[in-house]
């Protein structure tokens, strides 16, 4: 049986920039990847890759940025006054910020750059810019087809 879109899958799978550093794993988080394939649930390229594989299959997939975390926008660098932050919160370079936005929606925001005045925050998405190389396997397939009895 072949995956499609809308099957629910499970999938091994390691991470790497193209230096080899592995940034995920199936196995760092202790279980597979489960998702519903083809519906949007992971990035589009991993989406795209899955659709056709079989049970016990195994492939290695690149993943370039517009089919991952997007390419880098600079319009999300943005420098904001230092005195949003808490008094006691001290920052730094390389620190992750918790924002709000004004729906109450929480998402991360990187300090890169810390003056006296301003902090320039980055809300790209870490792997946004990257190219990203998978190993994937996949481990189960369950279609939902299990057959249907009619009841006359």
């Amino acid at each position: 049986m072949k995956v499609k879109k809308g099957d629910k899958i499970k999938v091994s799978y390691e991470g790497r920039f193209e230096d080899g550093t592995v940034f995920d794993s199936s196995e760092k988080h202790g279980q597979p990847l489960e998702f519903i394939a083809g519906v949007g649930q992971v990035v589009p390229g991993f989406d795209k890759e899955v659709i056709g594989m079989e049970k016990g299959e195994e492939k290695e997939i690149v993943i370039e940025p517009k089919e991952g975390y997007g390419e880098l926008n600079p319009d999300l660098r943005k420098a904001i006054p230092r005195d949003m932050l808490p008094k006691d919160q001290e920052p730094k370079e390389g620190m992750i910020l918790m924002m709000q936005a004004p729906n109450g929606q929480q998402f991360p925001a990187k300090i890169t750059k810390v003056d006296e005045k301003t902090i320039t925050i980055d809300l790209n998405h870490p792997l946004a810019g990257k190219k990203l190389m998978f190993k994937i396997k996949m481990e189960d397939i369950d279609s939902g087809d299990k057959g249907i009895e009619s009841k006359v």
